[in-house]
This record gives structure tokens, C-alpha cells and sequence, in this order.
């Protein structure tokens, strides 16, 4: 393993310029599109009265100037750890077997919907409800135009049809913005370069359910990069970034995600990355534990034959615990999620800024005097209470654990039930994981205008389906956003349908991503690669010497330089000079 001093050369790229209409991780901006929608206007006004249509400046090519990529000699330093063969499974004591979040994939794929059907359905979480109403609900903001593209064949440059994307047209600008990513993910970028030569995951067949983003996007293309065979899907319906998986498309990645998708084609991408002719998967990157639950339910022969599971998300490591509880579990299961420079990185800072971000974006809130409940006080609602605090907010928590309900009094957070504050409060945040923690008798009961969000990774937390009742209208305001109006005119602002905020109406921090992004890569390699026998069928912890490694992989972005032990010091204290520096019960 490598030690704490990895160098990383950070290359000075030269400006790089916006491309208009990019969004930087999300959606074309409705001032944007206002623009476009105004100029188009203007021209046809000028065609009509035989003027030639005015045009701006610039607006016949669009060039991006992006970093360097030349980087001076790196080895690659052995990722396997030595002592990973006596770590022992973390087990549950109790809990049943969760089959899924959502409808069984088997259940959708005998129907066949027409391109408006498809385009009107919503994707609606099954593990909370039964069927839907038809009462006064008629579309929400994630509903599509278009139809699906699963009606259309699209290729790529090179002639390949096995992907299916939004428009593969969109490619230039999803590339754009992986370039504009990678400057800011320095630990996965290194990773990249350090093990491109020796090509460690050569030989592996990965199937992949995550988010669909820039971001992402740069640790897909590094498995690439080292030696990996892959096929994606989204874990989430409305997080995807349409530019983004076209340009993975293009580069000949074969991805089957858009933004908008229904239930069924939700379930018809993860089958697409599972079947197909001439592969046969031995190996999971899963956020949210449905690719691994398709595996089990629908093809179990290959499930058997995998190398492992790598899972990053509190209710995928939440169901590998079930599945190894019932004995279901028969390959090795690397829990990411439960990392330290996974819960600490990504679970707070990250939900730190990009809460704010979310809240921002879709309803232009005014933060100070604001009275917000956050439903749970793990990483994801410490870092969402610390900066809505920091904001004028007054903050209150509810908590089911002694020890973070005491955690957040001594940061200054009142513990109350939600039944008794729900009357008064302006903001709810979900992030608990877990399922109807806010009910249709808490939203009866909430005040005028009160805006309602999920930043938990199930979307189970808001329970969103009783909404659609006959007595409730839904009201689309903007992409992702609904207002829920009550008979007596009560408005509700439900934000992303109840999924996850951040990633459905904001984006995260690249250089966060990065960390998740490397721990995933290692996690794979390390799986991959172990010895026969030093992984049973089981869920592991990351060892501690990997999330070392990953910190120091991050460091020199800080121009940080770390003090180094002298054998005398190390011998006091019984380590070695390169780590682990910690012991595994340590907490940071």
C-alpha cells in the first residue's frame, strides 16, 4: 500500500470557458431558455418584414480550452492490505428481508405502453404504496414531453447501437462538462494515472447502478481507464444528466439512463446492463442495492458467480445486512457506505453545501428567521443542520437514537417529535433512510407554503402517494417542483417528488465526489483481486490503511503536507510509519 506522501501534480489548466446552455450539472436554465425562446421570436418577426434575422456575435462555434493532461511518472502502488483477510462481517441481529424500494422488475416488463402513455406516467415508489388514484393528480414536474427513447435506435459515431440515451446529439456538451469535473477530482484522477499501466480490474465484467452525472461519469471512465468492461444504468429516475450519459455513449460506454424515466423503464435499463449478448457480469457497483436485487430476484446463477458487491448508500448496505442475515447473500459485499472518508466526506460536507444549493434553486427561499425540521441527525442531517443554522434558520431535529439526539443538543439543536412542530414550521428535511417518516396526517397538518424534501437516499421517507388522492390537486411550478393544494387552498411545496434533493434539483461538490469516487474504485479493485478464500460470503468494512490511502490521494489539492513519525514515535506508539494511524474503533 502506498503511504501518506503520494505525490499528485496538479496541472494549471488554462480558462475555461462556460458552454451555454450546460447548467454545470443540471438543467438549461429557464433564463436561458427564455432568451433562446425570445430570439427565436425576434428572427421569425424579421423573416415576416424581409429583414435578415439578427445574430450574435460568436454564435457559429463554441470553443472550450480545458487542463493539461500531461502528468510526469506515477507508479502504482499496490492497493491490496495486508491483514483485509481477518476482518470480520459485520452482521445484523435482526430485520427481515426487504425485497425492494420499488415494484419488482418482473412485474413491468410484460406491459407495454404506448409513447404518450409513457410520457404522462410517473414513477412512483411501490414499497409505500399499492396503486395510484385518479383522482385530481394529472402530471408533476418530472413528467416528460417526449417520449421514451426507448422508442427510438440511435447510434453512435462509431456505429453502436447498444445504449440508450436521451439524444446522443448531446454529447459534446456532456463531454465538456467530465473535462470540467476532473480538474476538481484530483484523488480519482490520480488513481487513473498511477494504476493505468498495470490495468488492475482487466478481466472485469462491471455492472453499475448509480447516479448519472459528471461526476460519475469521471469514475466510470477511470475504470475504463484501468482495464474494466462496464454497463450502467441510474439509480434514480430524475438524477441523470442527460449530456452526460451521451457523452459516455459516444466514448462507447453502454448506458441506459435519462432523466425522467418511468417505473418501467427504470427497471428495463438495470436488466440492460445485466443481459445482453456476449457478457456475463462478475462484478456490482450499486447505489441503493437495485442492481444487486435484479441479480438475485431474476438471475441467480450469475449472482452466484460474482467477485462481489460494492455498495455505497445507506439502504443498499441496509439490504446486503438482510440479505446476508437470511442467507441469501453468497458473494463478498464491500460496505463503502460505512467507510470514514466516505460518511465524513460525502455524507456530511457534501449535504453541508448542496442542501442550501437545492432549496435555492427551486424556491428562491429567504433562509434567516426560517423555522426548518431536519428528521435525523446522521452525517446527512448534521451537515444540512450546520449550514442551515449558519443561515438564520431556527433548526429543530427529531431523533430516534439517544446518542444523536444528545450529539445535536449539545450543538445547540432542540429535540422534538414532529406531531408537535409540524404546525409551525416552514421547512421539513427528510434524512433518515427510512420509510413514512412524514405522513399524510403530518401534511394535513402543515402551515400554508410549507416546503417538503427528501435528503435520504430512499424515497420512501416522504410518503408521497397518499398525496394522490382526489381531494388534492397537484399544481406543476417549475422542473421538479409541485405545489399540493387542499381543498380550503392550502399550498404545499413538494420538491423532486420526494427522491433525493440534492441530486434531482442541484448537483454535489465534485471534489467530494472524488473521494467517494476513488474509495469505490479500490473497494472493486481490492474484490477483484484478493485471493481466493480472504472474502467469504459476507459485508465488509473498507479497511483502514484504503481510506488512508484516499485521503492522501486528496491532500496535495490543499498543498497540505503532513508531518511524518520518527522510528522513535513509532515505536511508542506501536504503528507503522505508513499507517494505519488509527485503530478501527477509532471514531473521527
Amino acid at each position: 500500500m502506498a503511504s501518506s506522501n503520494l505525490a499528485f501534480t496538479n496541472v494549471e489548466g488554462e480558462r475555461m470557458a462556460k458552454p451555454s446552455g450546460s447548467g454545470f450539472g443540471t438543467s438549461e436554465s429557464y433564463s436561458e431558455l427564455s432568451q433562446l425562446q425570445r430570439n427565436e421570436s425576434r428572427n421569425n418577426s424579421a423573416r415576416q418584414k424581409g429583414l435578415r434575422p439578427k445574430t450574435s456575435k460568436g454564435s457559429e462555434s463554441l470553443k472550450i480550452f480545458g487542463a493539461s493532461n500531461e502528468e510526469g511518472e506515477l507508479e502504482m502502488h499496490a492497493v491490496t492490505t495486508e491483514g483485509a483477510n481477518v476482518m470480520e462481517g459485520t452482521k445484523m441481529k435482526n430485520g427481515d428481508l426487504n425485497t425492494s424500494r420499488t415494484d419488482s422488475p418482473a412485474a413491468s416488463s410484460s406491459t407495454k405502453m404506448s409513447k404518450k402513455k409513457q410520457s404522462r406516467e410517473r414513477s412512483a415508489s411501490v414499497s409505500s404504496h399499492d396503486s395510484i388514484s385518479d383522482g385530481s393528480y394529472t402530471e408533476s414536474s418530472s413528467d416528460e414531453e417526449d417520449g421514451s427513447p426507448r422508442d427510438n435506435v440511435q447510434k453512435n459515431s462509431k456505429g453502436s447501437t447498444d445504449f440508450c440515451t436521451k439524444r446522443i446529439s448531446q454529447h459534446n456538451y456532456g463531454r465538456r462538462e467530465i473535462e470540467i469535473a476532473e480538474q476538481e477530482m484530483p484523488g480519482i484522477m490520480a488513481l487513473r494515472h498511477k494504476a493505468k499501466e498495470d490495468k488492475p480490474l482487466k478481466g472485469a465484467r462491471i455492472v453499475g447502478c448509480t447516479h448519472i452525472n459528471a461526476q460519475t461519469a469521471v469514475l466510470i471512465e477511470t475504470l475504463v481507464h484501468l482495464g474494466a468492461q462496464v454497463r450502467w444504468a441510474a439509480c434514480n429516475i430524475y438524477s441523470t444528466q442527460n449530456e452526460v450519459a451521451a457523452a459516455l455513449a459516444e466514448a462507447g460506454i453502454p448506458v441506459f439512463a435519462w432523466r425522467g424515466e418511468t417505473e418501467e423503464d427504470f427497471w428495463w435499463c438495470i436488466d440492460k446492463t445485466i443481459s445482453a449478448e456476449s457478457w456475463q457480469p462478475n462484478m456490482i457497483l450499486d447505489d441503493g442495492g437495485d442492481a444487486t436485487h435484479v441479480m438475485v430476484k431474476k438471475y441467480p446463477a450469475i449472482f452466484k458467480l460474482l467477485k462481489g458487491v460494492v455498495e455505497e448508500s445507506v439502504t443498499g448496505v441496509h439490504r446486503l445486512y438482510q440479505l446476508s442475515q437470511s442467507a441469501k447473500l453468497c458473494v463478498p459485499a464491500m460496505n463503502v457506505n460505512d467507510s470514514v472518508i466516505k460518511t465524513k466526506y460525502d455524507n456530511l460536507y457534501s449535504c453541508r453545501e448542496s442542501i442550501i444549493d437545492s432549496l435555492k434553486r427551486t424556491t428562491d427561499i429567504m433562509f434567516g428567521g426560517k423555522q426548518v425540521v431536519v428528521c435525523g441527525y446522521g452525517q446527512v442531517g448534521k451537515g444540512c443542520c450546520q449550514s442551515l443554522k449558519n443561515m438564520g434558520c431556527v433548526v429543530y431535529v427529531t431523533e430516534i437514537d439517544p446518542i444523536c439526539a444528545l450529539q445535536a443538543s449539545m450543538d445547540g439543536f432542540q429535540i422534538v417529535k414532529l406531531e408537535k412542530i409540524i404546525r409551525q414550521v416552514d421547512i421539513v428535511i427528510t434524512a433518515t433512510g427510512n420509510k413514512n417518516v412524514v405522513t399524510r396526517d403530518h401534511m394535513d397538518k402543515m402551515k400554508n407554503g410549507c416546503i417538503v424534501c427528501n435528503m435520504g437516499h430512499s424515497n420512501t421517507e416522504i410518503d408521497v402517494i397518499s398525496l394522490k388522492t382526489q381531494d388534492l390537486t397537484w399544481e406543476k411550478v417549475r422542473s421538479q417542483v409541485d405545489h399540493i393544494i387542499w381543498p380550503g387552498g392550502k399550498r404545499m411545496v413538494l420538491l423532486a417528488e420526494g427522491r433525493r434533493v440534492n441530486l434531482s434539483c442541484s448537483s454535489v461538490p465534485s471534489f467530494v465526489v472524488s473521494i467517494t469516487a476513488a474509495t469505490q474504485a479500490l473497494a472493486l479493485i481490492e474484490l477483484f483481486n484478493a485471493p481466493s478464500g480472504r472474502y467469504k460470503a459476507d459485508v465488509y468494512l473498507m479497511p483502514k490503511l484504503m481510506d488512508e490511502f484516499v485521503a492522501s490521494l486528496h491532500l496535495s489539492a490543499f498543498e497540505a503536507n503532513l508531518t511524518e513519525l520518527s522510528e522513535e514515535q513509532a515505536k511508542y506508539m506501536g504503528l507503522s510509519k505508513t499507517g494505519p494511524f488509527k485503530p478501527n474503533y477509532y471514531r473521527y
